[in-house]
């Protein structure tokens, strides 16, 4: 592989290719969008990538130091040795881009010190060749930060807060592991929403008006859940303590020079919820209009940030019949009540979490949000039948 090929950042959104009947995949039903295994909690004591458990460990340590950038440059992060066989489902790849993901924001954002728009080629090269792998911008995003970020204390218990715990975190703050961990859990609800789509989607390729009232039931009940755990959010995270100690670290990178990496300063959309499916699916599903804005695009540019058989399913989805039909009436207007509900949730924790405390209110994705997130729920309201 030339340099050229391997160290291309990216700025355009990913290709596609078609994969077939993504949506029965049975690991969807079983865990929704999160990894079919749990993820990877460290690599062997006696493998070349162990040093970077032991950076993640320390990092919120090493986090409080003025020093941290001189220590991270001088580094020996190992580069990742399978170019031509790592699967972007690798439980070790995924740690991998985990950690450097955490180390290169880190390194950018780090909280009391000056501004960083260099990122230094130890930890800029790997970074980029292993997102090339995985096909996504060079950054730590959502899939990073929460879907493959948890552990379970039991392994035959559920995937619920209670029982799952974080794999890194920028501060030892018990806040940050929640804010995380929420996260982790309504995309664990999330595999019944998933289930019951592809039921429907089964059923309209065998069917010209099948009655899929009861799936539709099963996807609202799902939502009405994830509601709940959203509701949960300020029983242990602090909004000061979000705001000041560990959201900046996931902020955007603007203007940003990857050295090692032929190409100029370049923009990357910070970790966001909105770099979820769930929502996204939920919306091409039942074929919610959203009148164009800066959000939708900056939501349409979220796509770019998912794992890529995320991407795919979310093709397939969209291109399901629609669902929206006097027959469904009770049962579609469930689901839309209960996506209301969670708009409503999001939009006041944005608000409590976030815009009180800025004067530039942009979300850790890079876009003002607030004018915009009322816009999306008054749009599905108007949806309803």
């Amino acid at each position: 592989m030339n340099k050229d090929e391997s160290l291309q950042l990216r700025t355009e959104p990913v290709s596609e290719t078609g994969v077939n009947d993504e949506i029965l995949d049975p690991g969807y039903a079983k865990r929704g969008f999160l990894p079919l295994q749990d993820p990877l909690s460290a690599f062997p004591t006696d493998s070349r990538y162990s040093i970077l458990d032991e950076i993640g460990r320390d990092l919120p340590n090493l986090l409080q130091s003025k020093q941290f950038r001189h220590y991270v440059k001088a580094l020996e992060i190992p580069t990742w040795q399978h170019l031509s066989t790592s699967s972007a489902t690798s439980p070790e790849l995924r740690l991998y881009y985990l950690r450097l993901g955490f180390l290169a924001s880190a390194y950018i954002n780090q909280v009391g010190q000056e501004p960083c728009q260099t990122l230094p080629a130890n930890i800029a090269v790997p970074l980029v060749t292993v997102c090339r792998l995985l096909k996504r911008p060079p950054i730590l995003s959502y899939d990073g930060y929460a879907l493959y970020n948890w552990r379970r204390f039991q392994q035959d218990q559920p995937i619920e807060l209670g029982n799952i715990d974080t794999l890194q975190n920028f501060v030892h703050l018990y806040d940050e592991h929640w804010f995380i961990l929420v996260h982790v859990e309504i995309e664990a609800i999330a595999a019944n929403i998933l289930t019951a789509i592809a039921r429907i989607y089964k059923a309209q390729t065998k069917e010209a008006e099948p009655d899929i009232r009861d799936d539709l039931w099963q996807i609202a009940a799902a939502v009405d859940r994830q509601v709940k755990v959203l509701k949960r959010i300020p029983e242990k995270m602090d909004p000061a303590l979000y705001f000041k100690t560990f959201r900046p670290y996931i902020r955007f990178f603007e203007n940003v020079v990857f050295e090692g990496v032929d190409q100029q300063a370049i923009n990357f959309r910070g970790e966001t919820g909105a770099q979820s499916s769930i929502i996204p699916v939920l919306i091409a599903f039942l074929k919610i209009p959203h009148q164009s804005s800066i959000l939708t695009e900056h939501l349409e540019d979220m796509r770019n940030y998912m794992p890529e058989r995320h991407r795919h399913y979310l093709q397939q989805v969209s291109a399901m019949a629609n669902v929206r039909k006097k027959a469904y009436r009770e049962s579609f207007n469930a689901i839309l009540d209960n996506l209301i509900e969670f708009r409503k949730v999001h939009f006041g924790w944005a608000n409590e979490y976030i815009h009180q405390h800025v004067k530039d209110p942009r979300g850790t994705g890079g876009t003002p949000f607030m004018k915009w997130l009322q816009q999306l729920i008054e749009e599905t309201e108007a949806y309803k039948i």
